[in-house]
């Protein structure tokens, strides 16, 4: 029997991409549902829905403003069941607005009316319209985070020298992470105040970091998110030296760390011949770049653990010994990561250890890894390509699920390497996901699954606890993500 796609269009209505995400995945855990995303009707969302064949002839009329809703269901019944579910999810904010909830401003002129004092502005919207609001807002005199994606290069690039003549910043686009004055924004941990600045272009890298700058005692000022494409050649890393220019001003940041991929070189010298003017030290971490030429007042590190040592005044420690393992399968690593530069971390380490690494490979039914030439095999599943009407892996874990209780089956695998971040907007209980999977797939004999926890004690989900989670179902945990990559080294390294 073929699947019942069935959509629904509301005109004009509009939720920001949390929202629709979490209540994506709601409706697509009701019986009978194979799949469900609630998404604006941009061109590029039309055309996400329609690869994950969710897309109906109501959806391919939608607008850019309008809000498509996409069921693909094993029966009639179930897929208007799903619809009748969304759209009373949907509707419950403007029940509740009449029985006295705060009113909510639907435009920034209003919002501004009604907050007059605001500095910043949080842009959530499809990524058609973001440019377009971040330029209403920095024309205001607010600066701006970004967390939409698919902007241009051209128009994040033109937005960000409006912005820098302005004197406004702008975080983004694509910015996920944000702590300013101690506020968390979207995917953020909590974390004391501090001396240590981050400027990030990486949500999961500057969630690492600033969670372990907790861990070891420090405290973080602010971490600036500037987008991942802020220091490419297009952009010149016009947001990454706006924020050395705020921390420098800033009196309680006394060390600034760099987070960011290997920048080309000519941005890169921008930015340490600015680092080099700052009066503060700093960090920076492009993560696996070549040893460069630092100024007097910055270290170069390659680990995002090594940031952290380095940004509280430590020396970069030593992994620590990996508990006995009783069993284990063969020789390969698969790694399943929800954090794309914690990914790229392991990919790195990998490398530096002498073991080929694959990147990417088809999401289920990965080739297997025994022929020694394959090497191993680390993929970003939070990468465009698995989230395509999707939610991301951190929102919604089972986008892994398939592949993970697969590679539990497999005898040619020493390790599965897992990463779990929580926080705000993350999972309520990624570790008891997991966990469940583990329990019921687990056998005797196979691959070790070895997971980190990047988060604080002070998180909705509790790092502690996700920790104690994971043990219980027999997952080893490394400290962070630099040691379980090391861990999972050492396990392929044994002898058969």
């Amino acid at each position: 029997m073929n699947p019942i796609i069935l959509n629904e269009v509301r005109k004009g209505f509009y939720l920001d991409s949390v929202a629709l995400m979490r209540l994506s995945r709601s409706v697509a855990a009701l019986p009978g549902v194979e799949e469900a995303a609630l998404m604006m009707g941009t061109p590029a969302n039309r055309a996400i829905l329609d690869i994950a064949g969710l897309l109906a002839r109501a959806g391919s009329a939608a607008g850019g403003g309008d809000l498509i809703i996409g069921i693909r269901a094993s029966t009639v019944t179930a897929a208007e069941a799903a619809l009748a579910e969304a759209l009373a999810q949907l509707d419950k904010p403007a029940a509740r607005g009449g029985t006295g909830e705060a009113w909510r401003p639907r435009t920034l002129r209003s919002a501004l009316s009604a907050m007059p004092d605001a500095s910043l502005a949080l842009i959530s919207v499809p990524g058609d319209f973001a440019a377009a609001e971040a330029r209403k807002a920095i024309r205001r005199g607010l600066d701006a985070m970004i967390f939409s994606d698919n902007v241009s290069l051209a128009d994040e690039a033109a937005l960000k020298r409006e912005a820098r003549e302005l004197g406004r910043l702008v975080m983004g686009p694509d910015c996920g992470t944000a702590i300013i004055g101690g506020v968390p924004l979207a995917f953020a941990n909590v974390v004391p105040r501090g001396t240590v600045g981050i400027v990030g272009a990486s949500g999961t890298g500057t969630q690492e970091v600033s969670c372990l700058v907790a861990r070891l005692g420090g405290g973080i000022s602010h971490a600036i998110g500037v987008g991942g494409r802020d220091l490419k050649a297009e952009v010149g890393g016009i947001s990454t030296l706006m924020a050395i220019d705020m921390l420098d001003a800033d009196p309680a940041t006394e060390r600034i760390v760099l987070i960011s991929k290997p920048p080309p070189q000519a941005t890169a010298a921008r930015v340490l011949e600015r680092i080099a003017t700052s009066p503060k030290s700093a960090v920076i971490c492009f993560i696996g770049a070549e040893r460069m030429d630092m100024p007097g007042n910055a270290t170069q590190v390659f680990e995002l653990r090594m940031a952290a040592h380095a940004a509280v005044g430590l020396g970069p420690g030593k992994i620590p010994p990996m508990p006995a393992v009783t069993f284990r399968g063969g020789t390969g690593v698969l790694g399943l990561f929800s954090g794309g530069t914690l990914c790229g971390e392991a990919q790195v380490l990998f490398r530096a250890a002498g073991q080929a690494v694959r990147s990417n490979a088809p999401i289920p039914g990965i080739p297997a890894l025994a022929d020694a030439t394959a090497g191993h095999a680390l993929i970003d599943l939070g990468d465009d390509e698995f989230t395509r009407g999707r939610p991301h892996p951190m929102i919604d874990p089972s986008v892994r699920d398939e592949a993970f209780v697969e590679a539990l089956g497999r005898n040619d695998l020493a390790a599965i390497l897992v990463d779990v971040v929580i926080g705000y907007g993350a999972h309520d209980d990624p570790a008891g996901h997991l966990a469940g999977i583990l329990q019921t797939h687990a056998r005797p004999v196979g691959p070790t699954v070895v997971a980190s926890v990047t988060g604080t004690e002070e998180d909705p989900q509790c790092r502690s606890a996700q920790i104690a989670t994971l043990q219980g179902a027999g997952a080893l945990v490394a400290p962070t993500n630099a040691d379980a990559a090391a861990w999972a080294i050492a396990m392929a390294s044994m002898p058969t």
